[in-house]
């Protein structure tokens, strides 16, 4: 049995646990489930979780996306995360955005936040072309 057989959950790492609190439920609108001693577990889709938990030493520390969300509308989520205060990045190189801070390759279209901490995330949207 492989590791492509079992889920897998995100985990990202903050400085500030009530900071990110506010970010990942009041700006990303997630729900939180099980709260642990330094942690907080997030349920998303199909049973996929994120685990966001206070390690101030590692926060931000990755300069490459650390999780992201396959979406259905990415126009329709980006709306409500920016109505609750979520900026969006813009980015000039190889992955050049639009001035709404999305990609369009095409067969997906993407738009990436960054949490309090720097820590990037990105959304996902499958297109068929």
């Amino acid at each position: 049995m492989g590791l492509s057989e079992h889920r897998v959950e995100a985990v990202v790492a903050v400085s500030d646990l009530e900071r990110a609190r506010r970010f990942y439920e009041g700006g990303l609108g997630l729900a939180p489930g099980a709260d642990e001693e330094g942690g907080i577990h997030y349920t998303c889709g199909e049973g996929t979780r994120v685990f966001v938990y206070l390690s101030p030493e590692h926060a931000g520390t990755s300069g490459a996306t650390i999780a992201g969300w396959f979406v259905d509308d990415l126009d329709a989520e980006m709306a409500g995360m920016a109505a609750r205060g979520v900026e969006f990045e813009h980015y000039d190189g190889p992955v050049a955005t639009d001035e709404r801070g999305v990609f369009d390759a095409g067969r997906f279209r993407a738009a990436w936040v960054k949490d309090p901490d720097g820590n990037t995330l990105a959304l996902t949207e499958v297109t068929s072309s």
